[in-house]
Parts: structure tokens; sequence; C-alpha cells
């Protein structure tokens, strides 16, 4: 798309065509987690603008605009046509676009006699946000929209789920033409899940049956990765399981989770230990934002794992940096040469190869020291988080109330703690014993916890909403050394949450009684190497969850 769509030439070392990129929100969205600034430069991106922002003419630069079909959309581009923005105009649509619409650029671009310069008109189909290989989420803005408040309000009218469902459908047809493939799909019954399988498995044959203008033919299934095997998809509904998102959890990438956003991370920068003199205002904390991409090494490898390996790790880089950057010093120091220039290195003689070895991988060097700096501040961050909140505690303690191990400390001492946690860790707590019990707590019991819970500063609307739920899932369903005192070194026990469970019974075809009720939308049969890749209609974190629960259980 950003090559005019044509595809790129490899190798090819010719300048590229300058030109600008304009999107909105939803093209910003897709494309921010993707590629950088420097990337996208490279791709002869000289400018990127959103759509609805002011733009001043560049006569002689072609544009690729990546937007969303909407109607404000389409009127701000029959705009851009009749001003004569720009030199040539390539429009990409993230969804496809209605024949109606298409008319309205038409009429405008005759209008404004710009027929000419309208050069291409595409439907990508992309309406998905790709977070990692193996990840993605269906949208950002908006996504208050398909949001779990959004599916579960109890005043929902039929219309409004209609379109809920269709817009999760337009995302995950998006999503299998970019695979270039036809999932068999497998659902539970009686959900919104079902109701999701229903409208995409018809979305999918319809576009079969119309064999001409079908996405799944010829190029466009030879171009999917995976062409030569049918993917499965199982959506499952999340109240399945309303624990997990509730969880404390103990690897890097779940801790930073709470900051997360759209592969960026927001944190506070660390005060360090100067004193604040008595009755000053405290400083105001900067927020520094971090990128945690596929690219960055660290991250792809210790993303997974428990914090404590990782603090260990970023301090094994350090140690592994440094004695890198004493060896170059070491070298210039014995050349002579220290304090030159790097000019004068790649001058001298054979002898100083080694030399000239060192200083040639400076960049990667320097590349290294990047992601270390970032590493250990983020790290440090989670680490003032772990031990300001005790989220080591919580996490033990929660991982052996959802294994129905024996507790060693009393609920109601965890909620009456005054150093363990927020509030919120301790409704989250709470809850996730509510929600994992055999049978909910007697009255009696329910109203000393609400009690502590209260007295806590804990606001009970998310439990009014739980209650509820579990009454009708009950009748329905029968750079410095990391200091790590005071923080246990826990290690993830391989337990199966209830998506991996359903998951691995729906590919390795078991019978089982949580999935054998599941519907089954193909005649095809999955065969060969499996690949999983994960999506959702809204990626939360614990406290946009908790949120939604309370805003469900306010009266």
């Amino acid at each position: 798309m950003l090559n005019f769509n044509v595809p790129p030439v490899k190798n090819s070392t010719g300048e590229p065509v300058w030109k600008v990129l304009i999107y909105d929100r939803f093209g910003q969205d897709i494309i921010s987690p993707l590629l950088s600034v420097k990337e996208l430069r490279d791709m002869g991106i000289t400018l990127h603008l959103l759509l609805h922002s002011d733009r001043d003419p560049i006569p002689d630069v072609p544009a690729i605009y990546f937007v969303m079909p909407t109607e404000e959309n389409i009127d701000r581009m029959c705009q851009d046509l009749r001003n004569q923005l720009y030199e040539s105009y390539y429009l990409n649509f993230i969804s496809a676009i209605s024949r109606s619409k298409l008319e309205d650029i038409a009429n405008a671009a005759i209008g404004a006699n710009a027929v000419t310069q309208v050069a291409k008109v595409f439907d990508q189909y992309l309406n998905f946000i790709t977070l990692e290989d193996d990840m993605f989420v269906l949208c950002n803005q908006n996504k208050e929209l398909v949001s779990y408040r959004a599916i579960n309000r109890p005043d929902i009218t039929d219309t409004e789920m209609e379109t809920i469902m269709d817009t999760i459908v337009d995302s995950l047809f998006c999503f299998f033409v970019t695979l270039g493939a036809i999932p068999i799909i497998r659902c539970s019954r009686g959900t919104a899940a079902e109701m999701v399988a229903v409208k995409l498995d018809k979305k999918l044959r319809e576009n079969l049956r119309d064999a001409r203008n079908s996405l799944f033919t010829g190029d466009t299934l030879g171009a999917g990765q995976f062409s030569f095997q049918r993917p499965l998809l199982v959506l499952v509904d999340r109240n399945i399981d309303l624990a997990t998102p509730l969880h404390h959890t103990w690897t890097y990438q779940a801790l930073v989770h709470d900051d997360f956003h759209l592969n960026r991370v927001n944190l506070e920068e660390s005060t360090g230990t100067e004193s604040i003199p008595a009755g000053a205002r405290p400083k105001k904390k900067n927020k520094k934002s971090y990128d945690l991409t596929a690219s960055d090494k660290f991250w792809q490898k210790h993303k997974g794992s428990p914090f404590p390996e990782v603090a260990e790790s970023v301090q094994q880089e350090l140690e592994s940096y440094r004695a890198q950057e004493d060896e170059v010093k070491r070298l210039k120091s014995i050349m002579g040469i220290e304090g030159e220039d790097e000019g004068a290195i790649s001058m001298l003689s054979d002898n100083t190869a080694k030399l000239t070895s060192a200083v040639s991988s400076l960049p990667e060097l320097l590349e290294k020291k990047r992601l270390i700096d970032l590493h250990t501040n983020v790290a440090t961050a989670v680490l003032e988080h772990i031990k300001a909140r005790k989220l080591d505690v919580y996490f033990e303690y929660e991982e052996k109330i959802m294994s129905k191990s024996t507790l060693d400390k009393s609920l109601l001492d965890m909620i009456s703690d005054p150093d363990a946690g927020t509030p919120e860790d301790k409704m989250r707590l709470f809850l996730i014993y509510y929600i994992s019990s055999a049978q909910a707590p007697s009255e009696v019991d329910l109203e000393q916890y609400k009690k502590a819970l209260t007295d806590a500063g804990c606001n009970l609307a998310p439990l009014n909403y739980i209650k509820q739920w579990n009454l009708f899932s009950r009748v329905m369903n029968t750079g410095s050394q990391f200091v790590m005192e005071g923080v246990k070194n826990l290690v993830l026990k391989q337990q199966n949450l209830p998506v991996t469970r359903i998951l691995d019974n729906l590919m390795e075809m078991k019978s089982n009684p949580e999935t054998d009720d599941y519907r089954y939308f193909d005649p095809k049969m999955l065969r060969g190497s499996k690949h999983v890749l994960y999506g959702c209609s809204e990626l939360f974190n614990a406290t946009q969850f908790i949120k939604q629960l309370s805003q469900l259980g306010q009266k």
C-alpha cells in the first residue's frame, strides 16, 4: 500500500518516490504498532498527517490515504479533491467502501476536474490491529462499543447487539482476507460467540459464492501464510473465565500491561531517593513512553518470563555491555588513540583490525545500550509497583485460590492489611475468590467481607455485578543492581486456563464435556501443523475491566 499498491522491489538501491500519508485515527492505530517513523521514511513517507487536521496543499506530491469509509471521512476526501491539495490520490479503505460512497467520491472528482488524479481506489480489508506476530485486537477507537460491558449490559436492545456483532464480524472477515484462508469455526452455544460465528460463516459463504469477486481465490489465496492448510477459529465468550483478567500475574508483559497501549508503555519516571523539604509540594513525576516491539530482542525473549528472571537478565545484559565497552576503550588506549575521532582509527595499519572490528560494532553496541536503558527503566518502575502494592503476595495468594490450594493467611486479613495494595487490588483479589469458590460465601460471611472491603476504600459495584453473573452462570451451568529484597522469587506453575483447555480440546479433537457441545461450521477436518494467533474484541487491563464491572453493577 505504501508503495502505491505495487509490491516493492527487493534490494532496490534507487530512491523511493516521496509521498505523504493521510490517515484517520483508525488507520493511525493500525500502522503505529507495525512501523516506526524511520521505517515510514525509508518507504518514502515524508509526512504523515491526520485526515481531519489542517493540511496545507503540496501540489507536486502524491498522497496515500488510509481511512475508514465513513461519511465524515468521504466528505473530507472530496473536499481535498476540490481544493487540489496533492498531485495524485491513492485511496485505501480499511473496510470495504459501499457503492454509494464510491459514487460520492467519483462525483466530487468530476466536479473538481480531478478524475485523472485519483490514481487508485482499494479496499484493504485491514480492520484489525496487529500487536505481535501472533496477536491482534479488533479495534482501539470506539472500543467501548464492542467491550465486555457493551455486550453484557442488561438494557441492551436487539438492534444494538446486532450492530456490535456486525462490527466484530467485519474485523474478523478482514483478518481472514489478510490471511488468505477460510477458517473452520467452532464456538460455544447460546452465547454472543455463537452469534458472531453464525454471521461470520454467512459472510464467508456469500463471498465464496461470488466466484468473480471472491477474496479467497487466485492470487490472494496464494499470498496467505495459511494457504496450504485450514486455520481453526475458536470463538469463546469472556464469561467462561472472568478470574484471569483480574489476576495479579507475575510475567514481565503482564506486569507492564497496566500501563501498556498499542505496544507502547507509559511510565512515571522514578524520583529516586531525593528528599522533599518539609512543607514543599511533591515534585510532579514525568511520564515517559517506551516502545516494546518485535525488533526488541530482549522484550521478545523475556516478556513471558517471571519478573525476578527479567531483573537478573537486565543485570547480565548490562554487565555484558560494559565488558564490550571496556574492550573498545582498552584497545583504543593500547593503540594510543584515546580521544581521537573514529576516522583516524580506520587509517591505521592492519594491526588495528581487531580495533576496527570492535569500533565497527559500535552502532550495534549503542542499540544494545538503548535497550538495556529502556528495560532498566521499565523494570525499575515495575519493581516499585511490586514493592509498593505487594504484588508478589497477591500473585501467590490468587494462584492458591485459583488452584484450590490451602491458604496460609485468611482473606479478611489480606483485605484489611493497610500496607497490601490499593483498594482496587483488594477488590480484584476478592472477586477472584468469589468467582473461583465452589459455592458462594454465606450471607453472614459476605457481609463481613463487604464491610472489610468498604473500610479499605473499595467500590462494591463490581461485586454487585459479579453476584448477579455468578447466580446466572450457576443456574445455566450447573542500569543499577536490582534490589529484589522483599520481593518473592516466585515461579509460574504450569496450569492451563479455561481458554487454553478449550483450544487444546478442539485442536486435538478430544472429547470433553467442556467442548463437546461446541458448534462446528465446516465439514473439513483440520490437519497438519498448528499455529495459534490470538485476537480479542478489546484488550483491557484489570483497572479497565473492573471499571466496566463497576458500571454494570451500579443500580
